[in-house]
């Protein structure tokens, strides 16, 4: 079967399971040109949860479809692939976390979003990539600051916020693989071109960059700016979005290497299965969930302008 017919048949699917299909921002193009929504992790299950579909497909990866069933209790949550997952998150496990905070006992912990669910439920507040910054500058002054999973994101907000931190050794192995040396090398072959960064690479490439966004925030700064030319430090699915919305504009990767095989795994196929046989779904035991979500709702209440 062809795409043109697999996009048909999974619309059909989708209208007869009351579904809303959600594709993250570095999904494969076939799977955003047929999303209902696109978006980055936590925006999809809030407007997930907004819809009133009864059946949630998220295309992403593990941790993003908990965070739709913990903002959805009531919705079928189904992730296509469920080996999609996240090396980051799995940097920190639930029993790790355990034994900082008895440890550490009045630290605040300040978790990304790109966690599991476990993680999230013995967490403090919840953070962004976009919203890091407010949410550690919305803490009183004096508390111990911790932050997991990716040390790099840690890194840029106490820069920025200028509060002490200490942070989890875990990172993101996409970004990660961006060097100081290829950014030079792309500058240096489109002096014109603005370099946009993902806080999740490493702390010598994010000081090079004209900007530092979160994939959500790569979209509006591309569409504003009166730049013609952008070099983009964030992984390689972003480019069709950008493409799309600014066709007068171009865009190239800092580095061939910025692709995630857990975010290109997911196919049109694996969506239509999803739909037809309504499996595989990813629940969230109540106990976990209602904890994970006081810190989700706990990140929300922070001003987006917070000092």
């Amino acid at each position: 079967m062809g795409q043109a017919e697999l996009k048909k048949e999974i619309r059909s699917l989708l209208t007869e399971r009351k579904a809303v299909l959600l594709a993250h921002n570095y999904q494969r193009d076939e799977i955003q040109e047929i999303a209902d929504i696109t978006g980055d992790s936590l925006g999809l299950s809030q407007e997930a949860a907004r819809s009133e579909a009864e059946v949630i497909v998220f295309c992403g990866v593990h941790f993003m479809a908990e965070s739709a069933a913990i903002l959805s209790p009531d919705k079928t949550v189904l992730l296509p692939r469920m080996d999609a997952g996240c090396p980051m998150a799995d940097m920190v496990t639930a029993e790790d976390l355990r034994a900082y905070r008895a440890a550490h006992p009045e630290a605040v912990v300040v978790t990304y979003v790109n966690s599991s669910a476990e993680v999230k439920a013995l967490s403090d507040i919840c953070c962004t990539s976009g919203n890091a910054v407010n949410v550690v500058r919305s803490i009183p002054p004096g508390k111990d600051i911790f932050m997991v999973p990716d040390r790099n994101l840690a890194h840029y907000v106490a820069r920025i916020s200028g509060r002490p931190l200490s942070w989890w050794d875990g990172y993101c192995p996409t970004h990660e693989r961006v060097t100081a040396e290829e950014v030079r090398k792309a500058k240096a072959a489109h002096p014109e071109a603005l370099l946009i960064v993902h806080p999740e690479c490493r702390p010598e490439v994010v000081a090079m960059a004209d900007a530092v966004l979160s994939t959500s925030g790569m979209y509006g700064y591309c569409r504003r700016s009166p730049a013609r030319e952008f070099i983009v430090g964030t992984e390689m699915g972003i480019l069709y979005r950008l493409r799309k919305e600014n066709p007068d504009k171009k865009f190239r990767l800092a580095s061939r290497a910025l692709i995630c095989p857990n975010m290109k795994i997911t196919t049109l196929e694996d969506v239509r299965d999803a739909l037809d046989t309504l499996s595989p779904a990813v629940t969230v035991p109540p106990e976990i969930r209602e904890k994970a979500h006081a810190a989700l709702e706990a990140m929300l209440r922070v001003p987006r302008d917070a000092a």
